[in-house]
């Protein structure tokens, strides 16, 4: 169970936020390329960013930072938000981004989808983000009626490498995991699953662990490490 640190961005800052909400935001750094050499000393194996900017306004605001994390760590970097063409998708991997996440273009663009992953074969995920139940897109400000189960069938027909799953009722909340929805997620999905949202302590991630046998690659950890209620050393030691 790959323990995958979370670096958002905001205006350039290091933030996180409540329920994944605009404008609820908490400063943790203003230099996000120290904090991810931070997260790579203490064991990191992937630094996960988002950019946050990029995915309330639909394209990308924080390229340069990105750059900046890129090349500040040798251990690879996953990064998404606003990601709505394949001329950004290559900008991404140029930038030195390992790994490319998908979210809303994914569940409208079929044919950007498809090419994506034929390009760049094993390097796209795609986030499925559940509010209420139903998928959230743009931001997580809207839903839509696709069902997960069909939403993870098309995805694995298009060739996606691995689902980032996150309960936005409970990210930034450190109100603990819901593991029902993150077990009843994972037995569905034939592609692998990176869990987030609410992992509070390691009680959270004691209960995720069995679910590796169902298909669970790995887990996100935000506000949990940067309020200290979880060190990210010991847990890479002990989960990992």
């Amino acid at each position: 169970m790959h323990i995958i640190p979370a670096i958002d961005l905001k205006d350039g800052k290091c933030v996180r936020l409540y329920k994944g909400e605009e404008g609820t935001e908490t400063v943790f750094s203003e230099n996000p390329g120290e904090i991810a050499r931070r997260w790579e000393e203490c064991g990191a194996e992937w630094i996960h960013v988002v950019d946050l900017d990029g995915a309330f306004r639909g394209e990308p605001r924080n390229m340069d930072v990105i750059r900046d994390i890129a090349a500040r760590v040798s251990c690879p970097v996953q990064a998404g938000g606003g990601i709505r063409t394949i001329d950004t998708v290559r900008k991404y991997f140029e930038l030195g981004v390992k790994r490319v996440i998908l979210g809303t273009a994914a569940f409208s663009d079929d044919e950007f989808l498809r090419q994506a992953c034929v390009e760049f074969p094993g390097g796209i995920a795609v986030g499925i983000d559940t509010k209420k139940g139903k998928i959230a897109v743009k931001g997580w400000t809207e839903v839509i009626e696709t069902g997960t189960g069909e939403a993870l069938r098309r995805l694995d027909r298009a060739g996606v490498s691995v689902i980032l799953n996150t309960n936005v009722d409970r990210d930034g909340t450190m109100e603990g995991i819901n593991i029902d929805a993150a077990k009843d997620f994972i037995a569905s999905s034939p592609l692998p699953v990176i869990a987030s949202g609410g992992i509070a302590t390691t009680n959270d991630l004691d209960k995720l662990k069995p679910l590796e046998e169902l298909g669970l690659y790995g887990v996100i950890l935000g506000k949990s490490i940067y309020t200290g209620a979880i060190n990210l050393k010991e847990a890479i030691e002990r989960y990992s």
